[in-house]
């Protein structure tokens, strides 16, 4: 399950594990093709190795703006509350397995 976080919640959320932020907006046609995907790996994956989180970034503006997106989608990975990789753009299922493979040390699936 992907879970919709806010700027008030946003720290709390992501302190800890690997989680993925997805910076998206209703408005963003290539957001709605990343969505699917997310939730796709969110049913594969157990929630205590990655969480999956999303958050509109017209409804909270602070935490995009603090983490330097620009564009949407945008992806941050985090790891124990810590920033280790953005990127932009839709990613394939297997696009973001490699990254967490290279951002965590390890393979998820």
């Amino acid at each position: 399950m992907v879970l919709e976080v806010t700027d008030a919640n946003f720290v709390e959320e992501t302190k800890e594990g690997l989680v993925i932020v997805d910076f998206w907006a209703t408005w963003c046609g290539p957001c709605r093709m990343q969505a699917p995907i997310l939730e796709q790996l969110s049913e594969e994956v157990d929630e205590t190795v990655l969480k999956i989180v999303k958050m509109d970034v017209d409804e909270n503006p602070e935490t995009p703006s603090e983490f330097g997106v620009m564009s949407i989608p945008t992806l941050l990975f985090k790891k124990d509350g810590e920033a280790v990789k953005q990127v932009a753009g839709v990613h394939t299922k297997d696009q973001i397995l490699s990254i967490l493979k290279e951002v965590s040390g390890e393979s998820i699936l």
